[in-house]
């Protein structure tokens, strides 16, 4: 056997390496961070793993294009200085992204090794590699460009406006991020819970930015306290939008408006932004149901479902129209709400709420459902049961059904172009929206999606804003 076909049978003998977890039984209690993290020991024998492929497809796979081999040789070598500042060429959120990027289907889909075995584990270790700089660091930063005298609005600081914010900055543009909380992160502080990611981590990466030479202005509603034109009148030669899609969305059943009907989009920021999980250190009212169930089956439902069991609840349901194999989200999310106790009532769809006299939730009725062919979205179509009627006691209903665009600022700008259900229409390799100077990417153009997409979204388009910087529209 060739040196090298023995160098490649040892390392698909080493087995991936687990990250190490708080218990469930202790975890459905707490708020702290679910995976532990990996011991230097576990990321470089994990890193050994990695065949260092000539034509890798895990890069392929990365909507930002990080050189994932390349981080991983210095992580298997100990440079973790190195590994960091190779993901930082591509990705300037490593710590955000290794937390709650979808690596099964992305980088780890498509690794080689996992044709034979589990895949390598590229999210664990780029979660390591940007861990190990954040507690071990000297602070150093990535080079930038001299300043080019240009100056860059960006309005949103979630996933897709830091991108745009960290690549603008290094090219030598002068950038200001607008956002409309009082704190920044977007999604990643008001929508994913502190056992998925802590906000310090998000605060972090955040100062990270400043420091780069980015500012960050809080509490500025773009589309009411200013307006784009009023951006550009005040000497910004760019505006990126990135303000994602928040506007709750409900079912429109019977019932809906009783007390104790909750968006996931209210539930999740009171919890996560507004630190009511914290109270009373923090003075922010929430919820707290004994019975409560959760409508919808991605990300954000077993983030909802998760936080109830937390917050005290008995039982907790995720009610769900579709099997188990059509549920959107992840799978390590679903698996880690198995694990802590939630129940799942699958192919079963909510038919109305029921109330007492003081228009408080009691129960709710569902309807058995089966699937049918394929819809739209290539899942197969939930049809009902009929004659499957039954009841649910509950005394909380979280609506995690999926979110639409927020029109604030749409609306204030009609000279951006929308689409039938009021995203912002923008170029796919450019981000180049109808109004000239004007970007977007993001949950604003594409409807909800993944932290990795919107950073993907907001790499291309500071890309093309550079460019128009340099050369004109």
């Amino acid at each position: 056997m060739a040196e090298e076909e023995v160098k490649k049978a040892k390392k698909e003998a080493i087995p991936r390496q687990p990250m190490e977890e708080q218990a469930p039984e202790v975890r459905r209690r707490n708020f702290k961070e679910v995976p532990i993290g990996y011991s230097i020991e576990t990321a470089k024998l994990e890193a050994q793993r990695c065949l260092q492929c000539k034509k890798p497809a895990c890069v392929e796979g990365c909507p930002v294009q990080v050189d994932i081999p390349g981080f991983i040789n210095c992580i298997k070598e100990g440079d973790f200085t190195k590994a960091i500042r190779i993901i930082w060429l591509e990705n300037s959120l490593p710590a955000v992204c290794g937390r709650v990027c979808p690596q099964e289907i992305q980088c780890e889909g498509l690794c080689v090794v996992g044709k034979k075995g589990a895949p390598v584990a590229i999210g664990n270790l780029e979660r390591f590699a940007a861990d190990y700089e954040r507690n071990n660091g000297k602070g150093e930063l990535p080079p930038k460009v001299p300043s080019t005298g240009k100056k860059v609005a960006v309005v949103g600081s979630g996933p897709a406006g830091l991108t745009v914010a960290a690549d603008l900055i290094r090219k030598g543009h002068e950038v200001t991020v607008l956002e409309a909380f009082h704190k920044p992160g977007g999604v990643l502080v008001y929508g994913i819970p502190e056992f998925r990611l802590p906000k310090e981590i998000v605060f972090s990466e955040v100062a990270f930015l400043e420091k780069l030479g980015a500012k960050v202005e809080c509490n500025n509603v773009v589309g009411r306290t200013v307006s784009l034109e009023e951006l550009f009148a005040q000497g910004y030669d760019a505006i990126f939008v990135g303000v994602g899609a928040g506007l709750p969305t409900f079912m429109n059943i019977p019932g809906e408006n009783l007390i104790g009907i909750l968006s996931a989009n209210e539930y999740l920021t009171r919890a996560n932004l507004m630190k009511a999980y914290l109270f009373p250190e923090y003075d922010t009212p929430i919820v707290k149901g004994k019975n409560v169930v959760v409508l919808g089956a991605g990300n954000v439902a077993m983030d909802s479902a998760r936080t109830a069991m937390r917050l005290g609840a008995d039982n907790v349901k995720i009610v769900y129209r579709r099997s188990r194999q059509e549920m959107p989200a992840r799978k390590a999310e679903i698996h880690h709400a198995d694990e802590e106790g939630i129940e799942f009532f699958l192919l079963t769809a909510p038919t109305q709420f029921f109330g007492d006299e003081k228009g408080r939730l009691t129960s709710m009725e569902c309807l058995k459902m089966e699937l049918g062919e394929p819809d739209q979205s290539g899942r197969r179509r939930p049809v009902p049961v009929k004659g499957s009627e039954f009841k649910l006691d509950c005394d909380l209903v979280i609506v995690a059904v999926g979110t639409g665009p927020n029109p604030l600022l749409t609306q204030s700008t009609p000279e951006l172009t929308l689409n039938k259900r009021g995203y912002l229409i923008a170029d796919d390799e450019t981000g180049k929206t109808s109004m000239k100077g004007v970007w977007a990417g993001g949950d604003i153009v594409t409807g909800s999606a993944t932290v990795i997409l919107a950073m993907g979204a907001g790499r291309k388009a500071a890309d093309s804003i550079d460019k128009y910087l340099a050369l004109g529209w």
